[in-house]
């Protein structure tokens, strides 16, 4: 129960509010050096947080049942912009200077008896003003995690449909991606896709956000950027600063869910990301038609199983790259391997269905190897080969030249 006494008390505090926000907001000007640097806008702010702050202290004073969330309504007069110009720790030197504040000038402005009593309240209130701040900046964090993982979806997506353009850069840079060269002296940037971990809980409201955080951390330690999405049941990383996305990866492997992850060509920046998403995701579709790959595997090694599955880009890489050079000049290494794969891997058979020497055949055979990247004697290689010859037969290129 309130008593006379008590009103009175709290009374006479009220009428030295004045007093006290001036002295409060002298004290912070005088030992706060960040504070003078700050907008007289933003100072301005602080002062209606700090003289609320001591409206509140004596509603609470008075009554502390009655006004018992009084401590947490104290930031509702600053913008939410508040937590953006002042640190958290910045906020703890404001409370701070503000209660020395009170207690060294409470002696000159109340009676003495009333000094302890409300020198003792102030001593719990200020652990109720504590709680309240960092309630503020617990609930901007959690607002921004939840935006920047919002953002971070939109700009993965942007960059899987090929819509990257400056505003994907300068969006990309807020969340910190650095567009520059990582410790492993690369700007280049390559695009992963694996399978989703199974049972990821939500913990800002983003599905996936945990793993996000987990590669992004991973990928610094590797020195590299991260860009992070979830996607229905695939995980989407982008990586930038690292000339050797499979290495990179091999170290964020555990955050992927079973199955294959495909690592698609690097390329030169954000912006043409979208040619390494289009291989790693065709690659990731196709990737069961390889059960031995490696885990994780390049898209370009998964050329022959894309082709198949209907990827009219791997159709024209591998009918360019591999079948278009074998048929420059006088077509005899195209014709060397042909027969080769024909006669079942046999050197010897294909060098009595030529009319040639076995050792001629393994020149050739290395010559291809040396020409296209790909070893005939290899069984791996030969598979791509087969399907390599396949498609530029049914493509036609001209002789030397390049499927269009």
């Amino acid at each position: 129960m309130v008593t006379k006494a008590h009103r009175a008390r709290a009374e006479r505090l009220q009428n030295a509010t004045g007093a006290l926000a001036t002295a409060a907001m002298a004290a912070m000007d005088a030992n706060l050096p960040w504070f003078a640097s700050l907008s007289a806008q933003d100072r301005s702010w602080i002062g209606l947080v700090a003289q609320s702050g001591i409206s509140a202290f004596v509603d609470w004073f008075r009554d502390p049942e009655a006004h018992s969330s009084m401590p947490t309504r104290i930031f509702g007069s600053a913008p939410r912009e508040f937590t953006r110009v002042i640190s958290l720790h910045q906020t703890v030197d404001l409370v701070r200077t503000t209660i020395e504040t009170i207690e060294n000038t409470i002696g000159t402005l109340l009676p003495p008896d009333d000094v302890p009593i409300v020198h003792e309240a102030m001593q719990r209130y200020a652990r109720e003003v504590a709680f309240a701040a960092a309630t503020v900046y617990a609930q901007a964090a959690e607002m921004r995690g939840a935006w920047d993982a919002r953002l971070e979806a939109l700009l993965v997506d942007s960059v899987i449909r090929g819509e990257a353009d400056e505003s994907v850069r300068s969006r990309a840079s807020a969340l910190g991606w650095t567009g520059a060269a990582g410790t492993t002296g690369s700007a280049e940037v390559a695009v992963v896709v694996g399978r989703a971990p199974a049972g990821e809980p939500p913990p800002t409201g983003t599905p996936g956000s945990n793993v996000a955080d987990m590669v992004r951390h991973a990928a610094r330690e590797a020195g590299a950027d991260a860009l992070c999405a979830i996607q229905g049941d695939r995980l989407v990383v982008v990586l930038g600063g690292t000339s050797r996305p499979v290495e990179t990866v091999q170290k964020l492997a555990q955050w992927f869910g079973p199955g294959p992850i495909v690592v698609g060509p690097v390329v030169k920046d954000l912006m043409s990301a979208v040619t390494s998403a289009r291989a790693a995701v065709s690659g990731l579709r196709a990737a069961a038609a390889w059960p031995g790959a490696p885990r994780p595997v390049q898209a370009d090694d998964l050329l022959p199983e894309r082709s198949l599955s209907g990827d009219g880009h791997a159709r024209r890489q591998l009918a360019t790259e591999v079948y278009g050079p074998l048929t420059v000049g006088d077509g005899v290494l195209l014709e060397t391997v042909s027969a080769y794969l024909d006669s079942g891997g046999s050197i010897e058979a294909t060098a009595r269905a030529m009319f040639i020497h076995a050792n001629t055949v393994r020149y050739r055979l290395k010559r291809v190897a040396d020409l296209t990247g790909y070893n005939p004697l290899n069984p791996r290689d030969s598979f791509t080969l087969r399907v390599a010859l396949t498609l530029g037969r049914l493509l036609h290129p001209e002789p030397g030249s390049t499927v269009l």
